[in-house]
């Protein structure tokens, strides 16, 4: 119950409805519990020789009045209770998302989708449940035991001690069912992460589902794990559904103490028949708060296990430390340089970069070549500080990276990855990711734009995206399914292009972003990005020797390590790596013009 502490910021905005709403509370009981005064008066009125109509009519108006005000007081808390409850679970799923956003790569390594899908989402929930009605509940609770339990021993001490004896039992009966559902709760929530995470791959992934035929499989596992959420959820439902009727068995033995020792009471003189009929009235009020205690504990523990599987995301700090005086971007040149630079991922020993330096000045263009693995992207994560250096240091204008604001050191370095994302939004939205004073229309809002900002058309038209998007239905405002699933590979890595050049970057990266592209429309593209990549310090990542050729340097890695380094020129000279690399990739092309399979050629004679 411990993680329940940590709801009590997100009170404080709304402390006022709040209060107001628990006030309410204790008026509605204090209303609910005159009713049966109220029926006693009259009861006993009925004995008295001059009793006549208008004190009979006096005595049900009097308990109809306070049946309607405790009735308002009651709708009055739990507009204001269960508001503020609600209220509560946005701002609580906007900071779990918020604080989602600034969580570096590491994180999302070792966390599934569903699974943080079903914490914003149920946990929440549950969290809500417990902020607002189980709040409600409890005083709710306890204030009714606390009157019922004052009126009834004024009315009859005796008789309120016997009817307690059996009333011990339910303390232990609360805890022992209360850790019973917490546990049980607990195991389904996690299950549910599970298949909310089969779910999230079944569907983005559905393409490759049906290309290899396995639809029935994939239906086949989804069943069993439904039917052991099922299962789960009904071993919580027999613990809740055995918990109620003990409560009410217990209720029913003090029902029947107070029949028999409270008859023995009024026969004796001791008390009225009307204090016998308002004691059973107040038993019963005393009784469902009880009951009600039960369905309290059970939110209670419920919030409980999902406000510590939420406090275990929120209490995880992103790796990549903000400084405390962040040095500005705002007049940035471009000059990079790495020193020593090695990485590992966590919880492994492999250096994926080991001791790399190099130094790329403002306005240069660097290319990175070398086979798969060999840590070319890596490289550019690091410098764009999605992930942080094992050791050494990279500079930018002669700055640790670590002294920049990481966000802020991201609005100036364009990066456009060699896997494209894109977003179930327009395709100038898409583009337009990032711009500054940007007003896109909404999402029902699809309609042909004529005048798209100039930023986003001119970046379309570098990444020879332009004529594709006219040819549209609804040119740049074409919606995109999701991921871009509406768009060729190539259209999607142009796309990303454009997203990236329209940012009008110091720093422009390029991972492998055109190898969806056919040589000829990647001719073209380079062609006009040498003129936005003039005075801008960019990065060429690149497994096509002829995309790199026209950098002002060249790096060729290998396991991690710079094994070449130079221009074209120097490169091919030199005879190494670089120009064996070039050297298959001419034959390759010049096999596959004559219609011999590439594979053919790498693969060799028998």
């Amino acid at each position: 119950m411990s993680h329940l502490r940590s709801i009590l910021p997100y009170y404080l905005p709304y402390r006022a409805e709040m209060a107001w709403g628990l006030v309410l509370v204790v008026i509605a009981q204090a209303f609910a519990l005159a009713s049966p005064w109220f029926v006693k008066l009259a009861i006993d009125g009925l004995n008295d020789p001059d009793v006549d109509r208008h004190q009979v009519t006096l005595h049900a108006l009097m308990v109809v009045g306070a049946a309607l005000l405790g009735g308002t007081a009651r709708y009055g808390m739990r507009e204001l209770v269960n508001g503020v409850s609600r209220r509560i679970e946005v701002d609580l799923r906007d900071h779990f998302f918020r604080h989602l956003l600034t969580l570096d790569a590491s994180f999302y390594d070792c966390n599934r989708t569903g699974d943080l899908m079903s914490r914003a989402t149920n946990d929440t929930l549950a969290v809500r449940q417990a902020a607002g009605p189980a709040v409600m509940y409890a005083v709710n609770t306890a204030v009714g035991f606390v009157l019922a339990l004052t009126v009834m021993f004024w009315i009859s001490p005796r008789l309120t001690k016997i009817t307690m004896i059996p009333m011990l039992l339910l303390p232990p009966l609360v805890i022992a069912f209360g850790r019973i559902i917490h546990q049980r709760f607990e195991q389904i929530q996690e299950h549910f992460s599970t298949m909310s995470t089969m779910v999230q791959e079944n569907l983005t992934g559905v393409r490759i589902v049906r290309a290899y035929g396995q639809e029935a499989d994939q239906a086949r596992q989804f069943d069993a794990m439904n039917t052991e959420y099922r299962s789960r959820n009904v071993r919580l439902a027999r613990a809740s559904g055995l918990f109620h009727p003990l409560l009410q068995l217990v209720s029913g033995v003090a029902m029947l103490m107070v029949l028999w020792f409270g008859g023995r009471e009024v026969m004796a003189g001791r008390i009225t028949v009307g204090d016998l009929v308002a004691f059973f009235f107040y038993l019963g009020l005393l009784i469902w708060p009880m009951i009600a205690l039960g369905r309290v504990v059970n939110l209670f523990q419920r919030g409980a296990a999902s406000m510590g599987r939420l406090n275990a995301i929120l209490e995880t700090d992103s790796t990549i430390a903000v400084p405390p005086e962040p040095v500005s971007v705002t007049d940035v040149r471009g000059e990079v340089q790495f020193k020593g630079v090695s990485f590992r991922y966590p919880g492994t020993d492999r250096l994926v970069l080991e001791d790399v330096t190099f130094r790329v000045r403002a306005g240069e263009t660097v290319a990175v070549v070398g086979p798969t693995g060999s840590g070319k992207s890596t490289l550019i994560s690091l410098l764009a500080r999605i992930r942080d250096t094992s050791s050494g240091e990279i500079l930018l204008d002669g700055v640790p990276l670590t002294r920049y604001d990481p966000t802020e050191l991201r609005r100036v370095i364009g990066v456009v990855p060699q896997d494209p994302f894109l977003f179930s939004e327009t395709i100038e939205e898409n583009i337009g990711l990032g711009l500054p004073d940007l007003v896109f229309p909404t999402a029902a809002d699809i309609r042909p734009i004529e005048d798209p900002d100039e930023a986003i058309t001119e970046a379309a038209k570098i990444a020879q995206l332009h004529d594709s998007i006219l040819d549209f239905p609804h040119q740049y405002g074409t919606l995109l399914g999701e991921r871009g699933i509406n768009l060729s590979g190539g259209q999607k890595q142009r796309a990303t292009l454009a997203r990236a050049v329209a940012r009008n970057p110091k720093i422009l990266v390029l991972d492998d972003a055109l190898s969806a592209v056919d040589t000829h429309t990647e001719a073209k593209i380079l062609e006009d990005l040498r003129r936005v990549m003039d005075g801008r310090t960019s990065f060429i990542i690149s497994h096509r020797v002829s995309a790199v050729m026209g950098a002002d340097q060249i790096l060729v890695l290998n396991e991690g390590r710079i094994v070449e380094r130079g221009t074209h020129p120097q490169l091919l000279a030199a005879g190494g790596t670089y120009a064996t690399l070039l050297r298959r990739q001419v034959l390759e092309a010049q096999v596959e013009e004559e219609g011999v399979p590439a594979a053919a050629v790498r693969s060799g004679p028998g």
